[in-house]
């Protein structure tokens, strides 16, 4: 009977740790800054852009009458804290407007992959996925977050002194 009271009061202090657990992202995360689509995407995406999206969003991506922006602050500031998942369903369900959903899945990530080199979130190795469901685990940030780890601080710490030039030979004063 002890024993059962016992395991009964550690189930209860354990689930609610383990809820809140699950809520924490996890140390696996990623963010657009972590370079989640790859320059060569973003090359496909723009004459896709072009096409299918210049006419309402403009050549800047700096929005019309009847769309908003896809660059800069108000851009930045609606998405901020949402995930890629969240902003690559709005494009594929809702855009084009004159023909919702008509582009493929492939089409979509590409003209992300555009969106995202424009606003100068950096490049990586990897393409932008397709799929929603993997697309929800990359968090939209619109500042930098801090460095996660030790080498990412030391990065951030060391000072980029520019390159001293063999034209300019250094002066020494004698005196």
């Amino acid at each position: 009977m002890k024993n059962t009271a016992a395991i009964f009061v550690l189930g209860a202090i354990a689930l609610p740790l383990s809820l809140l657990r699950g809520q924490a992202p996890s140390a696996e995360s990623r963010s657009v800054w972590d370079g989640v689509y790859t320059e060569e995407q973003a090359k496909r995406g723009e004459p896709l852009y072009r096409k299918e999206c210049a006419a309402c969003h403009g050549d800047m991506l700096t929005g019309g009458e009847s769309a908003p922006p896809l660059t800069g602050g108000p851009f930045l500031a609606n998405w901020n804290g949402l995930t890629m998942g969240d902003l690559f369903d709005r494009i594929r369900k809702t855009m084009p407007q004159s023909n919702p959903g008509r582009l493929t899945r492939q089409q979509d990530a590409d003209i992300l992959a555009f969106l995202l080199s424009v606003n100068k979130f950096p490049a990586g190795k990897t393409e932008l996925y397709r799929q929603s469901e993997m697309l929800r685990e990359i968090r939209f940030e619109s500042a930098k977050p801090a460095p996660r780890n030790k080498r990412e601080m030391i990065q951030w710490s060391q000072p980029q002194y520019p390159k001293i030039s063999s034209r300019f030979p250094e002066r020494r004063i004698v005196r």
